[in-house]
């Protein structure tokens, strides 16, 4: 094919043209009801694997639905001699409606709707979570196909259909496939923007230790007329601990937390200043208004590339209706951890247990359970990959794209780095609006529109000597 950069404007302008048919092949998409945590949308499940296939297939794609134990899992293949080659990867699956009666219009008919300031969007579920966001790029490929007959890069496309049940057997997947899927890249269309004008590149994610820890005292609950005050209470102890895991200035007291955390580049910090996120808009609408995190740290930067630590619950005593005066016998709390850059999970848990067994009283003892731990996922700021990105991105939405890191996790990505070996590049169009996960989910026309128009330039950027 000609160089990819002088056959952009035409599949921008295919784009435009096709926008109607997009948004009928992606309606086609949303009326499927492909809830994936409920056994009795399976068929369902099957239906819309079986729909994304054959429509990779009909833009060229070798596409086929692979069975696992749970949903199957579509993949499709478009090659090309040049450029590096990526897999893409995205969900079919969609979250359940309930309650369906807080729906304005049925879930599962999707609508184009004008909201408050003229704004036009896609209503349904799954406009946004995920099959509108994956479409964007299986639209700006299928304009790269009817605009110069090939893919400007060589493409796979693995889609799975368990990501709204924790993706229990995508792991599984990747790993017993990972000569076919290893790529020079991974895309995943998954994220958002940072607002309706400022599209972003989503550089990290952070990494999750999830700790159980639960203290115990005496073999039984003892009645604190009799025994208080001499007594050890496990909700004290377990309190205090909680307490001392956090100085004044808001930083984690853990030895060797912060081992591994790296400062951000100067520029990439005058970046996230220039957003200008006040306590006021991000607080503000949840009741708060003072950030309680590293006190010498941003705003931002503590709720995206900062390491955090937090109690998730707590447990112990009585917790019914009315009074019931008992020291308890056992008190047991979840803790997290939020991790960044190359911190260790591994070395962080053992610190926090060797913390916690240092300040038991004699007459107490703990055991810990793990839930969840993960490292952080970074993509280097200096990547050239990440330029090119951001350059594309800046041209269409006619703003700097910025990066911001993701105080979430998505697992997968992880599997993409250590068992494939793959950076990935995360770029998405989702609004924190959306209401993904809630009734009346939508998305954005200009984020379909754009979205589409955004991956049409990033992969000639992709491709580009």
């Amino acid at each position: 094919m000609k160089a990819p950069l002088r056959c952009l404007p035409a599949v921008l302008d295919r784009i435009d043209a096709d926008l109607d048919q997009s948004l009928e092949r992606l309606f086609a998409f949303l009326r499927i009801p492909s809830i994936s945590t409920d056994p009795a949308y399976a068929a369902h499940c099957r239906a819309a694997a079986e729909h994304l296939a054959q429509d990779l297939a009909s833009i060229g794609l070798a596409a086929e639905v692979r069975p696992t134990a749970g949903h199957p899992i579509v993949i499709g293949k478009g090659a090309n001699g040049g450029g590096p080659s990526v897999l893409f990867y995205g969900h079919y699956d969609v979250q359940p409606v309930d309650p369906l009666e807080l729906w304005d219009t049925p879930p599962f008919e999707p609508r184009i709707e004008t909201i408050d300031g003229g704004r036009k969007v896609i209503r349904g579920r799954g406009a946004c979570d995920d099959k509108g966001q994956l479409m964007t790029f299986v639209e700006a490929c299928r304009a790269w196909k009817a605009v110069t007959g090939t893919l400007p890069l060589s493409i796979t496309m693995m889609i799975e259909g368990e990501e709204e049940c924790g993706s229990k057997n995508l792991f599984s997947f990747v790993r017993d496939n990972a000569d076919e899927l290893r790529r020079a890249l991974a895309l995943v269309c998954d994220t958002g923007m940072w607002d309706a004008q400022t599209p972003a590149v989503t550089t990290s994610l952070r990494g999750l230790l999830y700790e159980e820890v639960r203290i115990r005292c005496a073999d039984r609950d003892l009645h604190s007329g009799l025994f208080g005050g001499a007594a050890a209470n496990p909700i004290r102890v377990l309190a205090k601990i909680i307490a001392d895991l956090h100085d004044a200035q808001g930083r984690v007291t853990l030895p060797g937390f912060y081992d591994g955390v790296r400062e951000l580049p100067p520029d990439i910090k005058a970046d996230l200043d220039a957003l200008k996120l006040t306590p006021e808009s991000f607080l503000g609408p949840v009741g708060l208004r003072a950030p309680a995190g590293e006190k010498d740290r941003s705003l931002i930067e503590q709720i995206s590339t900062r390491p955090t630590c937090d109690a998730n619950g707590i447990i112990g005593g009585y917790t019914g209706e009315g009074a019931k005066t008992v020291i308890p016998a056992e008190a047991s709390a979840k803790i997290s951890f939020r991790l960044v850059g190359d911190q260790d999970p591994k070395k962080i848990r053992e610190a926090f247990h060797a913390f916690v067994r240092a300040r038991l009283p004699s007459d107490a003892s703990v055991s810990f359970e793990n839930h969840a731990l993960s490292p952080a996922i970074q993509l280097s700021y200096d990547s050239p990959i990440l330029a090119k990105a951001r350059a594309a991105l800046t041209e269409e939405w006619g703003r700097k794209a910025v990066t911001i890191g993701s105080g979430g996790s998505i697992p997968i990505v992880g599997d993409f780095k250590r068992v494939l070996g793959m950076d990935s590049l995360l770029v998405g169009f989702g609004l924190d609006d959306d209401r993904v996960h809630a009734p009346n989910e939508k998305y954005d026309l200009a984020s379909f529109h754009k979205g589409i128009r955004s991956w049409a330039r990033i992969l000639a950027a992709l491709a580009a000597e």
